[in-house]
């Protein structure tokens, strides 16, 4: 049977959130879509508010490529990887990675963030898969539609065994693994025997807490 080694991303592989950082990317490579802040802000307001849903907010929030070629925003997502991606992860977390890709594991790599980038991180020679909020990118050039649903909790969990029951594996869970620094992922938490928070300052009775630099 196969066994998994399950990493969550901002925050558990990374040290920054990758959205901010891919916001502020894009916004430096093109200054003229600063004219789209306002409407990225506002969006984010509302869903503090509770007037927008998780999945609305983000929609609205990443509206801010719609203009970006698609050839263009590819290119982007590369020189985003080289030369912010890559340099912020933790160096804890790449050792794991390779440690359990030694000893057999299958790596996983699963997010709320957007899979258009994230897939990225194939170029870590050890990942296996990458799983993220997929978003639909229109002939039209319109981006920013989610598909299905947000990335997040008990999705996590589903777009999991989609995954599982695609590639036909038979899964040892109770010699799995799984690593994230926050309770959100608890769905996932509680499918392997061996969970792990990463970094994580409150208080916490349920799961060992190991801290990555």
């Amino acid at each position: 049977m196969d066994r998994l080694a399950i990493f969550d991303i901002d925050f558990t592989l990374t040290k920054k959130e990758t959205l901010v950082e891919f916001y502020k990317f894009v916004i430096r490579k093109k200054p003229s879509l600063l004219r789209h802040m306002p409407r990225s802000l506002y969006a984010g307001i509302l869903y503090i508010f509770k007037v927008y849903d998780l999945r609305k907010a983000k929609e609205k929030f990443i509206s801010f490529i719609d203009t970006v070629e698609e050839k263009e925003l590819e290119s982007i997502i590369k020189e985003f990887y080289e030369k912010v991606l890559s340099k912020i992860l933790y160096e804890d977390s790449m050792e794991m990675i390779r440690k359990l890709k030694k000893d057999g594991c299958k790596i996983i790599l699963i997010s709320a963030s957007s899979e258009f980038y994230l897939k990225e991180f194939y170029n870590i020679k050890e990942v296996d898969k990458i799983i993220g909020t997929r978003y639909e990118f229109a002939s039209n050039g319109t981006k920013g539609r989610i598909i299905g649903l947000n990335c997040k909790g008990d999705e996590k969990v589903i777009r999991l065994k989609e995954y599982i029951k695609q590639e036909k594996l038979q899964i040892d869970f109770k010699e799995s693994f799984m690593f994230s620094d926050s309770l959100s992922d608890a769905p996932l938490f509680k499918l392997v025997g061996h969970p792990y928070l990463i970094n994580y300052k409150n208080k916490n009775q349920e799961f060992e807490v190991l801290k990555w630099k």
